[in-house]
């Protein structure tokens, strides 16, 4: 006689409630993932209040304290004194670029314009160098230095950024010109 072995039976859930739906599975998924940017930029945030707060810290003595006056004074006089050579040396500068350009012909006018351009820039970068060093010098404390020289610094990128603009226009028309 045949023994029979009875069959195995397998102890599975339905097919239903085993499969969740795609949709399911994914918001599962990006919550851990949500979760984790979001405690990433939670730390970052506090990292960077906390490297402010000791910055702030640092700087704190500073705040209080003044320049003396004797001290802005010379600061005062010696930026004078350099300016009125600054301007002597301009003055010569601009009649040397006036001496090249009378001695240039047709073909060099443009390059004598786009040399124009250039030294006028220069020159009002220089004048606005000489106006930051002067508020510098009369700054009372740290807190005014720092602010004067956010200001001169922001003033100055944006400058540059129009002065790059109308040179690089001005060094293409004369390159047409030739």
């Amino acid at each position: 006689m045949a023994k029979s072995v009875p069959g195995k039976v397998s102890a599975r859930k339905p097919r239903s409630a085993s499969k969740r739906s795609a949709k399911g599975r994914d918001r599962n998924h990006q919550a851990p993932m949500k979760l984790a940017t979001k405690l990433r930029n939670d730390i970052a945030a506090e990292t960077v209040r906390e490297s402010r707060r000791m910055i702030d810290a640092q700087f704190e003595p500073f705040r209080q304290s003044q320049v003396p006056d004797t001290l802005r004074a010379l600061a005062e006089s010696n930026v004078a004194q350099v300016r009125q050579v600054y301007e002597t040396s301009k003055i010569t500068l601009q009649a040397v670029l006036e001496s090249w350009q009378k001695s240039f012909g047709a073909a060099g006018q443009g390059a004598a314009a786009l040399n124009r351009r250039v030294t006028d820039l220069a020159e009002r970068n220089i004048d606005s160098g000489f106006e930051f060093v002067t508020d510098l010098a009369g700054a009372r404390n740290f807190a005014q230095v720092m602010e004067l020289q956010a200001n001169y610094w922001r003033n100055l990128i944006g400058a540059l950024q129009a002065d790059q603009r109308g040179v690089s226009t001005k060094a293409r028309g004369s390159s047409r010109s030739r």
